[in-house]
């Protein structure tokens, strides 16, 4: 013999069946439906954070080297506006906003004025 009495055999089985029972409890948590949903949806929330944060550094990248660029062509080392490119586009963007006051005022009219209007043409 091991030199151990019965009761002390009895004491560690009961102490493994123990162990066991705490194990296949964490298992049967661990594998229960509503904790891998809840695992599944936290990974997924974090890819997502990762993403997103992987996304808005690079928009922010691109948008920092658009106004740089935007800068550089129409202000000059000092921070005075370049003319010769200003003036352009400000004419440019005058002028659609121009048309699209027309476009809108024209569209607006009722249909009766634009009837006889017509009506005038064809006369």
């Amino acid at each position: 013999m091991t030199g151990r009495s019965p009761e002390r055999i009895e004491a560690d089985i009961e102490a493994r069946r123990r162990r066991l029972a705490e194990t296949l409890d964490e298992i049967a948590v661990r594998t229960h439906p509503s904790t891998l949903t809840a695992k599944a949806k936290e990974e997924a929330a974090q890819a997502v954070d990762r993403t997103v944060g992987k996304a808005v550094a690079k928009a922010n990248g691109a948008v920092a080297r658009v106004s740089e660029k935007v800068r550089k062509e129409f202000f000059d080392g000092y921070g005075s506006p370049r003319l010769e490119r200003v003036v352009p586009v400000a004419v440019a963007a005058a002028a659609v906003v121009g048309f699209a006051v027309w476009r809108s005022a024209r569209s607006s009219r009722p249909s009766s004025a634009r009837s006889a209007r017509s009506a005038k043409k064809k006369r």
